[in-house]
């Protein structure tokens, strides 16, 4: 069975003009990323500073994108939320405008245990009939959803997958013997991505793919054509980009790469702090060397 959603799935910047979203430009990066052949798009998760976004902004943003993405890739909205009635409102939302899933990330903060989680989520699958797919992050969430409660939530019709952010490449082979192949497995550590697909995942949802969407499609249908020298090779061209985006917090480091490539201001908002110097240097190397930049 071919999963709905696979291959490189952008996880969109929001870009700002000072402190406005800049529509324009966010609509035009979004077509970018289809025409370079991103297999998706992500608007309004953690790289697109969903956290900042008053709840217009948030709803507005994910208009946005599905009204430039016209069906040619899926949207896969972000509505997650450490309030269960929040992210259902956020859902609800995201399917009345047309997004084709919903990436719904742990609870934050509150530190539910593992029945908290299992009600959370079946509560937004209960209530929204749109495919829900699961985001276990946690380094930012404190949370982690064991591979036996997945499983179990993994018997609601409505979700079908998970984004695994936990650095452990072998959840995936846990994940798919406790669940089976038809539940949908996209990485969220664009480092170990490869060893997640080795594992039985189907792709990855990327910060990576900001600024390099083509490279970051290649590896992915690489991968799927069995060519594991072009994985190798766009593994390797990619590794060091990997690397440089989280030198601080993301997604600064990556909007000031999207920066140097016009696509977007450097701005974020607060509490994230502008980029040193030294950090902006590294970026710019790192992206000379994967060839993103002409000298």
């Amino acid at each position: 069975m071919t999963p709905a959603f696979r291959g490189s799935i952008t996880a969109l910047i929001t870009p700002f003009n000072g402190y406005a979203v800049d529509e324009k430009g966010f609509q035009a990066f979004v077509d970018w990323q289809i025409k370079e052949g991103s297999h998706g798009v992500v608007p309004c998760g953690t790289t697109g500073e969903s956290p900042t976004l008053s709840h217009e902004e948030h709803r507005r943003v994910v208009e946005l994108c599905i009204e430039v993405a016209k069906g040619r890739v899926p949207v896969i909205a972000g509505t997650g939320s450490n309030s269960t009635t929040e992210a259902i409102e956020l859902t609800k939302h995201a399917k009345l405008a047309g997004a084709d899933a919903a990436l719904v990330v742990a609870p934050y903060y509150n530190k539910p245990n593992q029945e908290g989680l299992k009600l959370h989520f079946r509560a937004i699958a209960d209530a929204v009939d749109i495919p829900i797919i699961i985001y276990n992050v946690p380094s930012r969430t404190i949370v982690d959803i064991s591979v036996e409660t997945m499983a179990e939530l993994a018997r609601h019709p409505n979700i079908v997958g998970v984004k695994d952010a936990t650095g452990d490449v072998s959840r995936a082979t846990k994940t798919r013997l406790a669940i089976g192949d038809e539940f949908c497995q996209l990485s969220g550590d664009d480092g170990t991505s490869v060893g997640f697909l080795a594992h039985g995942g189907v792709g990855c949802i990327s910060v990576t793919a900001n600024i390099a969407p083509r490279l970051c499609s290649q590896l992915q249908n690489a991968w799927t054509l069995d060519n594991t020298e072009d994985v190798i090779r766009f593994r390797d061209i990619l590794h060091p980009l990997h690397e440089i985006l989280f030198c601080e917090t993301s997604p600064a480091p990556v909007k000031y790469a999207a920066h140097l490539l016009s696509k977007c201001e450097p701005d974020t908002r607060l509490p994230l702090a502008p980029l040193t110097l030294k950090s902006k240097a590294r970026i710019e190397e790192a992206m000379r060397g994967a060839g993103l930049l002409n000298d």
